[in-house]
């Protein structure tokens, strides 16, 4: 067995076949058709780009069967349209920037936010640690399963029960606190 490890490897060597050529052909003939297309879906010419892309590689994954279809071009297109549903269902898609950023009700009253600190502090140490990276660093659920060594569940239910003793905690400075 070790043995095998001694001796060296020859490099391989990558050729492009038939098949892989046909579809260079193609992705090159429709790319900007395809790009056409996935703009008008979408309005904004960089995640037409990203559709597009995404397109392509997932027709390429199932070119021998797409190569049998009747129209090429029309297979890549229902291909492209579903990559849009795909990426519309996802719930990042839906995210939007905003030009400015709306401060919450304690900027304007220090006490507030004096109060709210306050009451981070009386959470137990993980606690706080979950709820600090997930509301005011604005971590995932899985970045901070990560940075903290748990289970993805723990900070689920952590999260649920550190909110659950914070609006308890706060119960009288509540509308102060979400005034708009």
């Amino acid at each position: 067995m070790l043995e095998l490890l001694d001796h060296p490897v020859a490099p391989i060597r990558v050729t492009i076949g038939p098949v892989r050529a046909d579809f260079a052909g193609f992705a090159h003939d429709t790319r900007a058709r395809l790009h056409s297309t996935a703009f008008q879906l979408c309005r904004d010419w960089h995640l037409a780009q990203d559709l597009t892309q995404t397109a392509l590689a997932k027709l390429f994954l199932s070119w021998e069967r797409a190569v049998d279809s009747d129209n090429l071009v029309a297979y890549a297109q229902k291909v492209l349209l579903r990559v849009y549903l795909d990426h519309r269902r996802r719930r990042s898609s839906t995210e939007s920037l905003t030009g400015q950023l709306r401060e919450p009700a304690y900027s304007i009253s220090p006490e507030l936010r004096i109060t709210l600190l306050d009451a981070l502090s009386r959470l137990p140490v993980r606690d706080r640690a979950i709820v600090m990276l997930r509301y005011f660093a604005d971590h995932s659920v899985e970045q901070v399963a990560q940075e903290l060594d748990v289970p993805i569940t723990v900070v689920k239910s952590q999260t649920r029960r550190s909110l659950i003793k914070l609006r308890h905690m706060l119960l009288t400075e509540r509308p102060a606190l979400f005034a708009a």
